[in-house]
């Protein structure tokens, strides 16, 4: 009876062993910590595996090579290629399984390249292709904006020459078999080359009569030198950038510019008209103010032939003082007291003293002077050379104080300090109060 007894008591106890046994359930789960596959690459690995009390991990290819631990944590592979983790978990009531996951280590890309320019930017421009990237198995396809060729497969390309001026785009493209990346570079074509030049007469020389000395100005574009030949001029040819030249004949020149770079050149010509010298100077509309438009700063009543201003009393200097050889006098808006005046007499009526002030003969009345003088407004409108005032014969006895009146056109007559003789016509003369002036017309010679 009691061995009866035992042998059902261990049947019921075999049996409730049986039925309460732990399976072993889930999975774990892997992930590249940088969040790229390629190498060095970290995985790290999250188990969540129940029923389990027992871990044999394998990492294929991996660092470390296997792990006892529930949680590895990260596993680090330094070589491509396709690897198995694999996982064996137990358990004290005998369960086993197995769990298999797959990772993919792919090889890292670092692009590299660089580009060489022969000679230099000027089109066209010719590039050589150094490809200095790393790996195994690896392709590679170039695209060149505007360029020839515009595209090539393979580690090295050809020399590329680009035309079109301005930037252009250098890509290649690298692929591993899992991915792609890129890696671009810029280059600039410079402009195309031209050739121009502009030109201006020294101040002195701006009515183009001869001798004209000219200054002229290189414009042109992605040139590098210059040879320049100047028909009629002194010096005849020249490889300065922006030379100075005298032209001393009367005619037609043909200045030529042929700029060069290292692949081109290109030449512009332009033909520069010198006139005959004529030695006079016209001056016309030269307004010239009463006293108090010249001290009230409103009109000026001085002027100079050689920089052809007008000067206000405000805009007198040491620098221009010098330079003054002409100064009007009146003394009240309706004219009825007016004159020319020595520079260096100025201080005496009205005006400051100029510093180094030259002195001018003004003949202001031809009929009073007893001078033999009758130099008509129609001699002078019609004078287009210095010829018809060669002769006349203006001298300190022949000068004087004379005033004139609100008559008007007149001539007055002059010679500078320098010897250059000249006619002045008052063309008008306009009332209005402490900014009245006279209009004038001044024929000088240059010399």
């Amino acid at each position: 009876m009691k061995k009866t007894l035992l042998l059902l008591l261990f049947i019921v106890i075999t049996s409730c062993y049986q039925e309460t046994s732990i399976a072993i359930e889930g999975d774990f789960t892997t992930s590249y910590t940088n969040d790229d596959e390629s190498i060095p690459v970290i995985i790290k690995i999250d188990n969540k595996i129940t029923g389990a009390d027992q871990y044999e991990w394998t990492f294929e290819g991996g660092n470390p090579s296997s792990s006892s631990q529930k949680n590895p944590g990260e596993i680090l592979y330094n070589k491509q290629g396709t690897y198995t983790i694999k996982l064996t978990a137990t358990n004290v009531d005998g369960e086993s399984n197995e769990f298999s996951k797959t990772v993919v280590i792919k090889e890292g890309l670092n692009i590299q390249f660089t580009h060489e320019i022969i000679k230099s930017n000027y089109s066209p421009l010719e590039v050589v292709l150094k490809n200095t990237t790393v790996g195994e198995g690896l392709t590679f396809k170039w695209d060149f904006q505007d360029g020839m060729p515009a595209a090539f497969t393979g580690k090295t390309p050809p020399n590329v020459v680009f035309t079109t001026p301005g930037d252009h785009t250098i890509t290649l493209t690298v692929s591993n078999g899992f991915e792609s990346d890129k890696q671009t570079q810029t280059i600039t074509v410079a402009p195309y080359l031209v050739s121009l030049f502009s030109y201006e007469p020294k101040f002195e020389d701006d009515d183009y009569e001869a001798p004209v000395t000219i200054n002229f100005t290189n414009k042109s574009i992605s040139a590098t030198s210059y040879k320049w030949t100047f028909e009629g001029g002194t010096p005849a040819t020249s490889t300065e950038e922006n030379p100075v030249v005298v032209f001393t004949n009367a005619g037609n020149h043909e200045v030529t510019l042929e700029a060069f770079n290292d692949k081109t050149s290109q030449i512009y010509k332009a033909a520069i008209t010198v006139l005959p010298d004529t030695n006079l100077r016209i001056l016309t509309n030269v307004k010239l103010g009463i006293n108090q438009a010249h001290n009230n700063n409103n009109i000026g009543a001085m002027f100079s032939t050689v920089t052809r201003q007008v000067y206000k009393a405000n805009e007198i200097n040491d620098q221009n003082s010098s330079l003054i050889d002409i100064v009007f006098q009146g003394l009240n808006n309706n004219f009825t007291n007016n004159r020319f005046i020595s520079p260096d007499q100025a201080n005496n009526y009205g005006f400051l003293e100029l510093k180094n002030a030259q002195s001018t003969i003004f003949i202001n009345s031809q009929n009073l002077c007893n001078c033999g003088l009758n130099f008509t407004e129609a001699q002078f409108d019609a004078m287009v050379n210095d010829n018809p005032i060669k002769s006349l014969n203006i001298n300190y006895s022949a000068a004087g104080a004379q005033e004139f009146g609100f008559v008007y056109p007149r001539i007055i007559l002059f010679k500078t300090q320098d010897g250059r003789k000249g006619a002045i016509k008052i063309k008008d003369m306009v009332k209005n109060g402490t900014s009245s002036y006279i209009l004038c017309d001044i024929k000088v010679q240059k010399q």
